[in-house]
């Protein structure tokens, strides 16, 4: 091999000496190692195979020389081939620059994804049918295996989840050929089954994921294992069970698995595990109005990855994303912004474009853009990162995937207001028309992806009931409104937050458009007791309870109620200037956290639910139906 080494790096060597020496500029010399890397590309043909005996590194740097040049065909060529993207694999610490190639090579050829999947299943194949027949042992397909994780994990970074998905089947295909005695095979196969779980969930493919997350809960409780034995293989299992829930809507049950997962982490696991336990707990604990928890949690996160990984990275780009939420939901709406557009910019940089990730980020920087200039009108930002986010979308799923659900009803929300704003009826109608085709849409298939009965399309009713108020068709905004309340009534009970936005819609509906003014004041008063319970007097969406309640005392004459309700609107402006004015003092820091890991998981895990008073408190983000994106 030494010798075949020497032979090839002569040969490098005589082809720069004959051709690549002499087109540099001599005030400017190439390095050496560049010039021949140069070389190589120019001649791939004939230096192919000493290529193949070359390391890892090596391999890399001709790779990404081509990528550079923009000599797509031998990147796509070379991508595809599955021991060199193996090879690729193996340098960690270039897994941004691989991205970029790759996002490259799939816009050149779509097929990349499929092909690289499909090769390493094909290896699987190959594999067992060397073993044969009998049980195997763990040794003889660590590596395969290993090779599936790396590979499934990159797919996933980058959104590539059928591709995901067909990786991680294949490694699936090995494990149930494993000894079921061996030793590491509860982990080998629970760590298995939960990156095909986040494959499909991640993916919307709930039925199967479902099924999937029945099979590893029937094989915890089979096996008598306790989370003792393999802490990496449990932490991870409970997370993507977290996960899978949260993506379903079923809060409860994603806030009980992420806090055990919690309850689990230590120094020594895998710092990604860590950072993506800690991300997705912390989503847990935003929808479950848990803001403290959340908090400490998501700030760890960003810490912990920009700390690990600086802040160019996929997992800083996705830490981001998480810690934009959780700003948006506490009534941090430029803080949102801010943190989402650099989300954008970061994911921008690693993939390009036309990717899914990059789609994601768009909507959520379009969705944070809507509520923040909700007052002043100006939409035209958020607008154009919202169609942006369609149009990528629409471009790389299927013509009904549950993930354009979630895009076409935030640009259904911002072309709503548009219309309300735009003097010519014409358009005006036109845009309407467009967001009820694009919120029926999401209606059409969160029902079909999730039932009747859930919260998400408990939302768009929600959503539907709004626009039909705007389109001056009262009875179908009723109606929606009714269904809305109804469902989330019967999943959340009677005093929810959600369950308060809906009655607080109706009640708007009753008010000033439909003249129902007792039924008004009815709902009004009861949104108003149900925001001040949950977050304080200062809670912003209690201004248009407020003002509502206010117009109707002063069409009712009830001058009374009218001059008490004027005093109390002009008691909360005075606590929400004191709330703004400490929000606007704020830094956007995560850097201060000095918590150790184990007094971070003590508080998560020793504070009592339902906390109210965190130093950010929630808003309802101008009485909108937020809708958490899948």
């Amino acid at each position: 091999m030494e010798e075949n080494i020497l032979n090839l790096k002569n040969r490098l060597l005589s082809i720069l000496v004959k051709k690549e020496l002499y087109r540099t500029d001599m005030d400017c010399p190439k390095p050496l190692y560049s010039l021949a890397t140069v070389a190589v590309v120019n001649n791939f043909k004939r230096l192919k195979s000493g290529l193949d005996i070359c390391p890892e590194n090596v391999v890399f740097d001709v790779i990404y020389e081509s990528f550079k040049r923009k000599q797509y065909q031998l990147l796509c060529q070379e991508l595809t081939q599955f021991t060199t993207f193996t090879k690729l694999l193996r340098m960690g610490d270039r897994r941004g620059a691989l991205h970029k190639m790759f996002q490259a090579g799939t816009e050149h050829d779509s097929s990349i994804t499929d092909t690289i999947s499909q090769e390493y299943s094909t290896e699987v194949d190959s594999l067992l049918d060397r073993l044969g027949p009998q049980p195997l042992k763990l040794r003889a397909v660590a590596k395969t295996i290993e090779t599936g994780y790396s590979l499934g994990g990159f797919l996933c970074e980058a959104g590539w989840y059928p591709a995901a998905t067909t990786v991680y089947r294949a490694a699936l295909t090995v494990l149930r050929r494993m000894n079921k005695n061996e030793p590491s095979y509860l982990q080998c196969k629970l760590e298995t089954l939960s990156k095909l779980l986040h494959s499909l969930s991640s993916y919307c493919c709930f039925d199967e994921a479902t099924a999937l997350a029945d099979e590893l809960l029937s094989l915890l409780v089979s096996s008598g294992s306790s989370p003792t034995s393999s802490l990496s293989s449990f932490a991870s299992l409970y997370n993507e069970l977290s996960s899978h829930c949260f993506m379903k809507s079923q809060y409860q049950d994603s806030y009980s698995w992420a806090l055990k997962a919690v309850k689990l982490l230590t120094p020594s696991l895998p710092p990604k595990l860590k950072i993506d336990v800690l991300r997705q707990a912390s989503k847990a604990c935003v929808v479950k109005r848990e803001f403290s928890k959340a908090e400490m949690l998501v700030k760890e996160a960003v810490r912990l990855a920009k700390g690990l990984y600086g802040t160019s990275h996929t997992k800083y780009a996705d830490c981001l994303i998480d810690y934009g939420f959780y700003l948006l939901n506490v009534d941090c709406i430029t803080a949102s912004m801010q943190v989402y557009k650099s989300a954008l910019d970061v994911r921008l940089e690693c993939f390009g474009k036309e990717n899914l990730q990059v789609a994601v980020a768009h909507e959520d920087l379009a969705y944070a853009t809507y509520v923040n200039e909700y007052s002043t009108g100006k939409f035209g930002d958020a607008r154009r990162h919202a169609q942006a986010s369609l149009a990528i979308l629409s471009r790389h799923l299927p013509k009904n995937h549950l993930l354009l659900a979630s895009s076409k009803r935030v640009l259904a929300l911002i072309l709503e207001e548009i219309a309300i704003d735009n003097q010519d009826r014409g358009t005006e109608k036109k845009l309407l028309n467009e967001a009820e085709e694009l919120h029926l849409f999401a209606l059409r298939l969160a029902i079909l992806s999730f039932g009747e009965s859930n919260v998400q399309t408990a939302k768009h009713y929600g959503n539907l009931g709004r626009l039909y108020q705007t389109m001056q068709r009262y009875q179908e905004a009723e109606k929606m409104h009714l269904k809305a309340i109804q469902i989330k009534e019967s999943l959340l009970g009677l005093e929810d937050y959600e369950v308060a936005l809906s009655v607080g819609h109706l009640a708007s509906l009753y008010n000033y458009d439909m003249e129902q003014y007792l039924k008004a004041e009815e709902l009004y008063l009861r949104s108003i007791a149900i925001g001040r319970q949950l977050f304080g007097p200062s809670y912003s969406g209690l201004e248009y309870d407020y003002r509502g309640l206010i117009q109707v005392y002063q069409m009712t004459t009830n001058f009374e109620k009218f001059i008490e309700f004027t005093g109390v609107l002009q008691d909360w402006k005075i606590l929400r200037d004191l709330k703004d004015a400490e929000q606007g003092s704020a830094e956007v820091d995560v850097d201060g956290n000095t918590l150790s890991l184990d007094d971070l998981i003590k508080n998560v895990t020793s504070l009592p639910d339902l906390v109210t008073n965190s130093r950010l408190c929630t808003g309802a983000h101008k009485g909108l139906e937020v809708v958490v994106n899948t």
